[in-house]
C-alpha cells in the first residue's frame, strides 16, 4: 500500500476547481481534467480514494504536528524549542490563535481530509464498478472521514459537520462536539459492516479493516464515557470473531521501528515511506515520510522541538519485573542518562552527551540503525495497536463493575513486559473501582508513553476538567501551572476560520 497512495496532483485542481465562477476565469486547462471528466472509472475511483490517503503525510496531519498536539501537550512531553511561538502552544500559552504551526495547519488539513472523503463519497456511487469493490472504497472513505472527526472532537470539539464536497464560498454551521460524535459513530458504524477482516492482497495491507473501525468506534464511545456501547465495539477485537487476527508481537520494540510493520499487534497504522525525498505539496515527488523523529530527535541529531518528561523514567523504575531487573519497555520508550548503563544502550551510536535530568522519546528514532535523523522516515505510525485495546477493554470492565473479569487483560500486556500478575504485585487492589483506575492510568503510560495516547486518556478521565486533576498534573509537568480550567481543554478555533465564516463561533473563553 506505501506504493500505491502517491500523492495526486490532480487533487490539488480539483479543490480549487470550483473557485471562480467568472466566465473570463472559467477556463479549460487542456493539461488537466476537470470534476465533472474524471469521475468516470474504477480507477478514478481507486485514485481519488489515494487522494484521500495521501492526507496522512501532511504537516498538519500525521507527518508533523499532531504529535505536538497529542505528546507534548499531555503531561508526557513538553518543548523547549528555541521557536518560542512553536514551545507555547504545547505549554498552554495561546497568543496567537492564528498560529500556523499550532492551529490553522492542522486545521486546514483536516478539513482538505474531510474535502477528499466527501470527493469520494459523492462521486464513487455514480460510477459502474464491481460493487464490492465500489461498497470497499466507500467504506475506507468513511473511516477516514470518521477518523479526522474524532481527532477534530478531541482537539477543538464543536467544529462545523461537512458531509458534502464544499465550494470555496459555504459557511458550514458550526456543530457540537455531541454532533460530531454522533457522525464519528454512524460513519464507522457503516464502515465496519463492510469492511473485510483482513485485507489478503499485499497491495491492501494498512487500509483500514473491520477491526480497525470497531476499535476507533469503540474509543469513540469511551470519550463520551458511553461503557456498554464501546465494550459492545471492542468485544469483535477481544472475544469476538476478530480476535484471531490480534495479538502482541513477542518483541515490544517492533512496534516502533520500520522492520516489523502491520504485524499481528497493528490494529491501524498509518503507512509511511522514504522512497520521495520531496516537500509536502500535491504533487508526484512530494513527502511519504514522517518528520516526527527530525523534532523529537535530541540536540545535534534533530531540532529536538519535543522532548519527555524525567518522571517518565522514574515510573518505568518503580516495579522491576519478576527476574528483578527494570522494566525492559523503558529501554525502547526513551533515551535517558542512565540507559547506557541500564541497558548498555548508547545513543545514536554515542555516549550521552545530554543533561541528567533530560530524557526524549525513543520511540519512532531511527538510533537502532542510523545515527542521525531527516525529514523522511519511514517508521509506520501505529494510530492503534491491539495493547491499547486490551488497556482500554480493561478500563470498560472496571466502568462496567466487572473489575474481576478486567485483570486478564492488563495481565497480556504486562506478561509481555516480564512483568508479574496484577493481582499478584498490588493485591490491594481488589474490585475497587479507584485503585484499578488508578493502577490502569500507570499501566498505559508504561505500555504507551510517547505514542499519542495520553491526551485523550487525560480527557476522558476528566484530568482535565477539575481542579484536583490540574493540581495532579502540575507535580509531573509544569507546563499545567499555565492550564486554564475550562479553556485550555480544547484549542481555540483558527481566528481567521471565525472572522470569515459568520455561523462559528470562538470556543469559549477564548
Amino acid at each position: 500500500m506505501k506504493k500505491s497512495i502517491y500523492i495526486l496532483s490532480l487533487f490539488a485542481i480539483l479543490e480549487v476547481a470550483a473557485s471562480c465562477s467568472e466566465d473570463l476565469l472559467d477556463q479549460k486547462n487542456p493539461n488537466s481534467l476537470t470534476v465533472t471528466e474524471f469521475w468516470k472509472t474504477e480507477q478514478d475511483a481507486q485514485n481519488g480514494l489515494n487522494a484521500a490517503y495521501a492526507m496522512f503525510y501532511k504537516t498538519g496531519s500525521w507527518s508533523r504536528w499532531m504529535y505536538f498536539r497529542y505528546d507534548l501537550t499531555s503531561d508526557e512531553g513538553f518543548s523547549n524549542s528555541p521557536w518560542t511561538e512553536l514551545a507555547d502552544w504545547t505549554r498552554f500559552q495561546y497568543v496567537n490563535y492564528n498560529f500556523w504551526e499550532g492551529n490553522n495547519n492542522s486545521w486546514r488539513d483536516h478539513y482538505k481530509a474531510v474535502f477528499r472523503c466527501n470527493q469520494v463519497l459523492a462521486n464513487v456511487p455514480l460510477i459502474e464498478f464491481d460493487a464490492t469493490k465500489k461498497e470497499r472504497i466507500l467504506a475506507q472513505a468513511k473511516f477516514l472521514r470518521a477518523f479526522y472527526y474524532f481527532n477534530m472532537a478531541i482537539l477543538w470539539e464543536d467544529v462545523p459537520l461537512v458531509l458534502e464536497p464544499s465550494e470555496p464560498d459555504d459557511l458550514p454551521v458550526q456543530n457540537t462536539q455531541a454532533e460530531v460524535w454522533a457522525q464519528v459513530e454512524k460513519d464507522l458504524t457503516e464502515a465496519s459492516q463492510v469492511l473485510p477482516g483482513k485485507w489478503e492482497i499485499s497491495g491492501e495491507v494498512g487500509r483500514p479493516t473491520k477491526g480497525a473501525a470497531l476499535a476507533l468506534l469503540g474509543k469513540a464511545h469511551m470519550q463520551q464515557r458511553e461503557w456498554p456501547e464501546a465494550k459492545a465495539a471492542l468485544d469483535y477485537l477481544v472475544t469476538g470473531e476478530g480476535k484471531g487476527f490480534y495479538g502482541l508481537v513477542p518483541n515490544y520494540k517492533d512496534n516502533f521501528t520500520h522492520t516489523n510493520e502491520n504485524n499481528i499487534e497493528s490494529v491501524f497504522e498509518i503507512q509511511f515511506s522514504d522512497v520521495n525525498k520531496g516537500g509536502d505539496a500535491d504533487d508526484p515527488n512530494a513527502s511519504m515520510g514522517n518528520t516526527r523523529a527530525q523534532f523529537f530527535a535530541p540536540r545535534s541529531i534533530g531540532w529536538s522541538d519535543g522532548q519527555a518528561r524525567i518522571w517518565l523514567v522514574n515510573e518505568f523504575k518503580n516495579e522491576p519485573d519478576v527476574d528483578g531487573n527494570i522494566d525492559e519497555r523503558l529501554r525502547h520508550t526513551l533515551f535517558y542518562s542512565s540507559l547506557e548503563a541500564d541497558f548498555g544502550d548508547k545513543t545514536y551510536g554515542r555516549s550521552w552527551e545530554w543533561g541528567a535530568d533530560e530524557a526524549w522519546f525513543r520511540k519512532y528514532q531511527r538510533d537502532y540503525y542510523r545515527t542521525n535523523e531527516d525529514y523522511y522516515s519511514q517508521i509506520n505510525q501505529r494510530v492503534i495497536r491491539y495493547a491499547d485495546i486490551l488497556l482500554l477493554y480493561a478500563e470498560v470492565l472496571n466502568e462496567l463493575s466487572t473489575t474481576a473479569d478486567a485483570y486478564q487483560y492488563v495481565n497480556i500486556v504486562r506478561a509481555r513486559a516480564n512483568m508479574a500478575p496484577l493481582e499478584e504485585a498490588y493485591p490491594e487492589i481488589g474490585t475497587d473501582y479507584d485503585k484499578f483506575l488508578d493502577r490502569l492510568k500507570t499501566e498505559r503510560v508504561l505500555e504507551l508513553a510517547g505514542e499519542s495516547f495520553r491526551w485523550m486518556d487525560l480527557k476522558r478521565w476528566g484530568d482535565l476538567t477539575s481542579q484536583e486533576g490540574i493540581n495532579e498534573l502540575k507535580t509531573r509537568d509544569p507546563d499545567f501551572n499555565n492550564f486554564v480550567l475550562g479553556k485550555h481543554h480544547r484549542l481555540p478555533l483558527p481566528q481567521i476560520e471565525v472572522e470569515n465564516n459568520t455561523n462559528l463561533n470562538q470556543n469559549t473563553p477564548y
